[in-house]
């Protein structure tokens, strides 16, 4: 899928929309933002959505244009040097030592505890300050009155979480907690338990949006561990009847580099994000009001 959109409508009248958001670390954050600055500026205003997922980078944007920040500020942040962005990397020693977990027999509960005991061996958690870090980028602290969806993975059982706004729990503790990818930043304890990023069970996890029916994903990161998990299988799940998947043309993915984590790249993600995004206007234009 990557550098397309793919997309499909039928039908008529309106349901509820769902806005999905992948990861795709520092870079994926910005060309968000330039996707949904420029696409607001033709007319086309995804932030509006019924839901917003938000997983892993997607939980940091989610989090951000729903408590109403001005998509124009944010993207224009994303442009500032980043000296203060706590960059990281994923080596490729660290990341075979994800690859057994997933291959290895078992249910897919099973292998996300076995990658969450590499997570656990690799940070204790509470070793890096992550939350401060996502504090700095999420101007508001509570909840938004909407209905906002963060996902992240129970480190210890490998059980698949979604936390709300009913949860129970703090905003900035359940967006760190998705964002933390493992060997490259420690689990985050929220409510007694220890968690990590919600894009080791799906780079997008668009099935929970089930029930929605339009959906438009924007994933930084297309590909994922298994079919079963992918996100074509995922939108046969959830059913819309009207739905696009928007993945990074070339251009966008030679902005990114090779290091999703670097935050000097983030400027250039960003602007790629908002070229990329005037090409996109009349097929999403088609599918958000469908």
């Amino acid at each position: 899928m990557s550098g397309r959109v793919r997309y499909n409508w039928h039908m008529t009248g309106r349901g509820t929309s769902a806005l999905v958001l992948g990861g795709g670390g520092i870079t994926g954050i910005a060309w968000e933002l330039g996707i949904l600055t420029g696409l607001a500026e033709a007319g086309v205003d995804l932030t509006d959505a019924d839901i917003v997922v938000g997983t892993s980078a997607g939980s940091v944007v989610g989090a951000q244009v729903t408590n109403g920040q001005p998509l124009e500020d944010l993207y224009a942040t994303q442009l500032e040097p980043a000296d203060d962005e706590l960059g990281g990397r994923l080596s490729r020693i660290a990341a075979l030592k994800l690859v057994p977990p997933y291959v290895l027999p078992g249910s897919g509960r099973d292998k996300l505890a076995r990658v969450g005991r590499v997570a656990l061996a690799s940070h204790a958690p509470g070793s890096v300050d992550r939350e401060s870090v996502i504090r700095s980028r999420l101007p508001v602290r509570d909840w938004p009155d909407r209905d906002l969806r963060v996902t992240a993975v129970d480190a210890g059982s490998g059980e698949f979480t979604v936390f709300t706004r009913d949860s129970d729990v703090d905003l900035v503790a359940a967006v760190a907690a998705s964002c933390a990818v493992p060997t490259v930043w420690p689990p985050v304890e929220v409510g007694g338990r220890t968690y990590m990023d919600g894009g080791m069970r799906s780079t997008a996890n668009v099935d929970v949006a089930r029930g929605a029916e339009r959906v438009v994903v924007l994933a930084p990161l297309p590909r994922s561990m298994s079919k079963k998990v992918s996100i074509r299988a995922q939108l046969e799940r959830v059913g819309p009847r009207a739905w696009s998947v928007v993945t990074p043309d070339a251009e966008a993915l030679a902005a990114f580099g090779r290091n999703l984590l670097d935050p000097s790249k983030r400027k250039g993600a960003a602007v790629a994000g908002l070229r990329q995004s005037r090409m996109l206007v009349d097929q999403l234009r088609r599918v958000w009001d469908a």
